[in-house]
């Protein structure tokens, strides 16, 4: 036992002279700057990095805003024929999804303006036939056989095409300023 006692009496001797080893051991109020400098290096790259995120998602809202703004507008049009052709109707029911309101002096529900929106609806028509559609035309002076087909059905589509610009917060090099977003939503007519 009395063997044991010394070895362990020595050791705690040696370690607690030993102080050589840790720098705050020899000068406590020593700091190290090396954490600093990997902040300092980094914060640049973190920043970029955040600005990055925040840009492709804004580009991601308008983009969704605007592909839903062209499937409104199309939905509406394609509740019938009347509706197909009433241009205004379909642009008012795109404006008011893209922007949450066709007014200009009501407030916004998601920050847009419809103003920012161009919208553009057309019909196609022909005959479908098995889920292959022949474009013929829709009305009676240009396709004397309009609303009628020798094999399949007659089909009425509207196409709307919305167009809105994403205007980023920076001026990156090679992108536009600002950039242009197209969506177009087909839809047959019911």
């Amino acid at each position: 036992m009395k063997v044991l006692s010394s070895k362990l009496s020595g050791f705690v001797q040696n370690s607690s002279s030993d102080n050589s080893a840790t720098p705050t051991a020899r000068n406590p109020n020593r700091q190290s700057g090396q954490a600093l400098i990997e902040v300092a290096l980094m914060l640049p790259i973190l920043l970029i990095l955040t600005l990055g995120v925040i840009e492709i998602g804004r580009f991601a809202y308008v983009s969704i805003l605007v592909g839903n703004a062209a499937r409104a507008g199309a939905d509406y049009g394609a509740q019938s024929n009347l509706q197909s052709a009433d241009s205004t109707g379909i642009q008012n029911a795109a404006y008011y999804d893209f922007a949450g309101t066709t007014s200009s002096t009501t407030t916004k529900t998601n920050g847009q303006v419809y103003t920012n929106l161009t919208v553009t609806s057309s019909t196609s028509c022909g005959c479908d036939s098995g889920g292959s559609v022949v474009s013929a035309g829709c009305d009676s002076t240009t396709n004397p056989t309009a609303g009628s087909c020798v094999t399949g059905n007659w089909i009425v589509v509207v196409n709307v095409t919305a167009s809105g610009s994403f205007t980023p917060l920076f001026q990156y090099p090679g992108i536009p300023n600002p950039f242009v977003i197209s969506r177009t939503a087909s839809i047959p007519v019911a």
